[in-house]
């Protein structure tokens, strides 16, 4: 690994790329907060793929592609006067401290006697960003309206847990599941579309609230089940192309007899 002088100069030298890029190059010169904006949602999801598929080399190049974004933004800042990289790092080094009282504050000496749990530091954060001057006013002000919606959904469950809104027990979730399952069914069967959306909207945010106070990740997990999915139904097709067979003149149950055989394999 490299040391503090060696990162330095690395991020020296970006900065130093950077506005070689922004004064020479015509594509670069011409981007906007509003341009970059469509490809930095991009990269954003390009590192998160990486991540899932815990791909260390690929990992390494997406931080690389975000981190120019964050560069190119705090480069177009600087121009228009209104900030530039020192702000971007001077404003985060002064919100981590704020939020860590219990590292950099008068209960350092808790954590350091181990008395400062995970939870307690969560619940501290969502208290302080509240208080903080120039914060979030209200708890749930703080979710991005553009965030996907499953991932909103436990931000916001989240969040509610950080003030004291919460279960007692997690094992009381499941009656929440199997109400809204319920409601969900009845909905159904009277063929009301319009109950029967927000009746699943209900139903899934229990199961995401469920998925939270079990400590899973319900993007992460759906994302692992899209790519089995796609592992196995790939697999079907081709098995279907080797024998001649297109899938729209298989039975079900010929399907389902492929299907079962790329579960077998992936054990």
């Amino acid at each position: 690994m490299h040391t503090r002088e060696e990162k330095l100069a690395a991020f020296g030298r970006l900065l130093d790329v950077m506005d070689e890029l922004r004064e020479k190059c015509p594509w670069d010169r011409k981007q906007t907060n509003e341009s970059l904006r469509p490809n930095t949602i991009e990269e954003t999801y390009e590192l998160a793929d990486a991540i899932i598929k815990d791909d260390k080399m690929d990992i390494c190049k997406e931080l690389g592609d975000v981190l120019l974004h964050i560069v190119f933004y705090a480069k177009i800042g600087s121009e228009t006067g209104d900030f530039d990289i020192a702000d971007v790092c001077d404003k985060l080094c002064d919100k981590l401290i704020y939020r860590h009282p219990h590292v950099f504050g008068p209960e350092a000496e808790r954590i350091e006697k181990g008395e400062i749990t995970v939870d307690e530091v969560l619940k501290n954060w969502e208290q302080l960003k509240v208080q903080e001057k120039g914060g979030n006013k209200r708890v749930l002000s703080g979710v991005p309206d553009a965030l996907p919606s499953l991932i909103k959904a436990y931000r916001i469950q989240d969040k509610a847990r950080g003030v004291g809104f919460d279960w007692d027990c997690r094992e009381q979730v499941w009656d929440k599941v199997r109400e809204e399952l319920g409601e969900l069914e009845v909905e159904l069967n009277r063929e009301d579309k319009e109950k029967s959306t927000q009746e699943l909207g209900d139903f899934i945010f229990s199961v995401i609230n469920a998925a939270r106070l079990y400590k899973l990740n319900p993007d992460t997990a759906l994302e692992l089940t899209n790519r089995k999915f796609i592992r196995r139904f790939t697999y079907l097709e081709e098995h279907s192309i080797r024998i001649g067979k297109p899938l729209t003149e298989m039975t079900l149950e010929e399907m389902d007899k492929i299907w079962e055989e790329a579960k077998h394999l992936e054990k």
